[in-house]
Formats: structure tokens, C-alpha cells, sequence
């Protein structure tokens, strides 16, 4: 495609136009600190231009989406993002591999094949087992350096052709796996064509998604960006495969990414059992309320409530002379800044890794990023940790700034101020 965005006017799972805006979030840029976008400047729009970022619930499915879709080339042609990188994911992956072993029981040399396998962090414990590994990537320097470092990577977007491909090549997949990609793709019915060319006939599927539940109960409002399309609950997904000529099996209830799912799919004519897990966690979504509309109407509700509060933090320290610093760079903060209407109040920006760029630009905003030592050397009156997932250690490591009269603030789930 060409240009930054498109909106579609259907929903993705069932393709039904029965859709209704749910929360109406505020914009934000296409481009995140999960990607380089070659030849483009600070004002070039993939920085400056706010997408629209509102979710959508299917009135007939009970999907939850983001239906302005970022230009999937400029969003992952070159990616930087990777995988070994993020705390306590190579660790969770260790046993991911050994658990899905478990309950497939492959032979010795069976194939594995991942898309959206990154770096290769994720096959490389299959391959430790014994089995043979095959990924699909469509960032082309991550393809190369998985393929260069053992993990054989093809550079594609997975689609119907790459799975026969692959197919003629190796053979069928014993397990195939989508770890954490699911909900980044728009066009979900070739994904799932593909899956039942490349799944052996006794083969299974295994995901791995943010749980859209858990993005609502938990406000995890930092997990809502133009890279993540779907916010996957239990019952609409099971349809969707099951309207494809496969089936949700089982389901298990993880945390990574604050709250994700693991969904286990196999062909609809195979023999294995649907595990109780599934009927529960369906049964929980409806008694929830989970693919209705008021429980977005409340998660709404709660961002108005969150942003207003911050905004009084912020102006109570510029109006007493004081700055205020943000702690973290990353595709969550983009977001943050945004909902949260922070971008004009944060005077700087803090992280502990130095190769991130001097500045994080956006639509009217270019916020200075420094190392963490000049935490001291500006002193801001408060400090909003936009990485509050790792609160504690950061607190921690610059409990010299608490003992010099700052604050710290944890804007989620809900604000703390330390």
C-alpha cells in the first residue's frame, strides 16, 4: 500500500460493518520507537501526523479493534524491536517451548515454524530440543541476522504463498506458532488459509496474544497503539477459526505483556479433545460483560479520569517552578503522551539505554531524551514513570532523587505518587 494509513469499515474477525466506536482515544502518530523509518526527518508526517487510534467494538462478533491501520511496510520493513531484549521473555520462552512439546509429543526432527518470529529467541529453544526450525520475518535486517545466527528466516510477510513455499520445502509444520503478531495484522482470513496449508493434518496452531479482558480490567492502556489492530478475547476468536474449518482446543491465561492468552487451534476434523479451559474463560468473558459495550464505555471513562489527574500533577509543579521529567522510552510512552494529553507538560524524558535517540518527536511535541544521571542534574519536581511496569527497580536505582524531596509518579493501573 502507499501512504501512512487506511481505515477499513468492517470488523476483521467476521467482516460484519455492524461496528461502533467504543472509546474514542485521542491520536497519535504511526511512528514508535519500535521502528526506523529510513530517509524520514523529525517533520516528516510518519512523526508528526496523529492517526486516529479509537477502538471499535463488532456488534454481531464482539471483537475489539483499532480500524485505522498503519502501512504495514514503513510499521515493520525495519523494525528495531527484538525480541532477546525484553526482560523476562527469553526466560518465559525456555518454557513455552518445553510446555508446547508436552502436549504435541513431536519426534526428534519435526518441524517447527514461527511467523513473526523476530530474532529467532523463541525457535532457538525448539531447536534445542531436537526439532528442525523454520521462521518468517518481515523485518529484513532481523530475517538476516536470525538466518545468519542458525535460525533459517524467510524475509516475508506469512501468507498463503509463504506457507506453500515452506511447505514444498520442508514439509508440513508439526506446530505452528504466532507468538505476539496476531493482533498486528489486519487481513486475518489469508493468516488463517495459511495456517491450514502449513499445519499437518495432526498438527497444531499455538498463539500467543495480548488478551483484550485484561486490556480493559487492568487498563492496560499502554498496550493500545497502530501496531496492534485486535485486542483478542476468547469467544470471538474460537468463532473465527471455527468459521475456517479449525478449533480452539485450549486456553491458557498468561502473564506476559501485563495479561496475554495462549490459544491452542488444530484443524477442525482432528481428533484432540476441547479442553474445559476453553468453556470457562468464554463463560467469564459473558459474565463480564466482555463483548458488550458498556465495559468500554467505563475503560473510557476511567482514561478521562486518569488524564485529568495527571494534568493537575503536572500544572501544580510548572506553576511552582519546577519541571517534570518522564522515566522510559517506548512505544507505550508514544502512547501515554497522547491519551493522556502529557506531551506540552513533560519537559524531558529519562532512559537507561543510551542509543535511543536525543529526542522523541510527535505531533507538536520534540521532548529531550537524557540519561538517567540527569535525573540529578535536573531535579524535576516529579517524575511521570511511563515504564511502570518496572516501577520498583526504577524507583530503586534512583532512590538518592526520592531523598532530595522528588516524586515519582505511577500513572497505571491507577495514579500513585511516591
Amino acid at each position: 500500500m502507499t501512504g501512512l494509513y487506511y481505515k477499513r469499515d468492517n470488523c476483521r474477525l467476521c467482516g460484519s460493518i455492524n461496528v461502533e466506536m467504543a472509546v474514542p482515544l485521542k491520536p497519535m502518530p504511526i511512528a514508535t520507537p519500535n521502528f526506523r523509518v529510513p530517509g524520514a526527518d523529525r517533520d516528516a508526517p510518519v512523526y508528526r501526523e496523529g492517526v486516529p487510534l479509537e477502538l471499535y467494538l463488532c456488534r454481531d462478533c464482539g471483537h475489539s479493534q483499532v480500524l485505522h491501520v498503519g502501512n504495514p511496510d514503513v510499521q515493520y520493513g525495519n523494525y528495531v524491536y527484538t525480541t532477546s531484549l525484553s526482560l523476562g521473555l527469553p526466560e518465559h520462552f525456555v518454557e513455552y517451548a518445553k510446555a508446547v512439546l508436552a502436549v504435541r509429543k513431536p519426534e526428534k526432527d519435526s518441524l517447527i515454524v514461527e511467523f513473526g518470529s523476530n530474532d529467532g529467541t523463541l525457535l532457538r529453544c525448539f531447536k534445542a530440543e531436537g526439532m528442525r526450525v523454520v521462521g518468517i520475518d518481515p523485518a529484513k535486517a532481523i530475517a538476516e541476522a536470525a538466518t545468519k545466527s542458525g535460525i533459517e528466516t524467510y524475509n516475508a510477510f506469512f501468507s498463503p504463498d509463504v506457507a506453500e513455499t515452506i511447505k514444498n520445502a520442508h514439509g508440513p509444520a508439526s506446530v505452528l506458532i504466532a507468538n505476539n503478531v496476531i493482533a498486528n495484522i489486519d487481513d486475518l482470513d489469508p493468516v488463517a488459509s495459511g495456517v491450514k496449508t502449513l499445519m499437518a493434518p495432526d498438527g497444531m496452531f499455538v498463539l500467543e496474544t495480548q488478551y483484550g479482558a485484561d486490556v480493559i480490567r487492568d487498563m492496560l492502556l499502554d498496550t493500545v497503539y497502530h501496531e496492534h489492530l485486535s485486542y483478542f478475547n476468547v469467544r470471538p476468536l474460537a468463532a473465527f477459526f471455527e468459521r475456517r474449518g479449525m478449533q480452539v482446543i485450549d486456553v491458557e491465561h498468561i502473564w506476559t505483556k501485563g495479561g496475554s492468552i495462549r490459544v491452542t487451534v488444530q484443524h477442525a476434523d482432528s481428533p484432540g479433545e476441547v479442553s474445559d479451559a476453553v468453556t470457562k474463560i468464554i463463560a467469564e468473558e459473558d459474565a463480564q460483560g466482555m463483548n458488550g459495550i458498556s465495559c468500554y464505555r467505563g475503560f473510557a471513562g476511567r482514561v478521562a479520569a486518569l488524564r485529568e489527574k495527571l494534568n493537575a500533577l503536572a500544572d501544580e509543579q510548572h506553576a511552582a517552578g519546577r519541571t517534570v521529567g518522564g522515566y522510559g522510552i517506548s512505544v507505550g510512552t508514544t502512547t501515554l503522551l497522547a491519551q493522556f494529553g502529557l506531551a506540552d507538560k513533560i519537559d524531558f524524558l529519562f532512559d537507561d539505554d543510551p542509543d535511543k535517540e536525543s529526542h522523541l518527536s510527535g505531533p507538536g511535541y520534540d521532548i529531550p531524551v537524557m540519561g538517567p544521571d540527569s535525573v540529578y542534574n535536573k531535579n524535576p519536581g516529579l517524575i511521570v514513570i511511563f515504564a511502570w511496569r518496572y516501577a520498583e527497580p526504577i524507583m530503586a536505582k534512583h532512590g538518592k532523587y526520592l531523598e532530595q524531596g522528588g516524586k515519582f509518579v505511577i500513572p497505571l493501573p491507577e495514579i500513585s505518587v511516591v
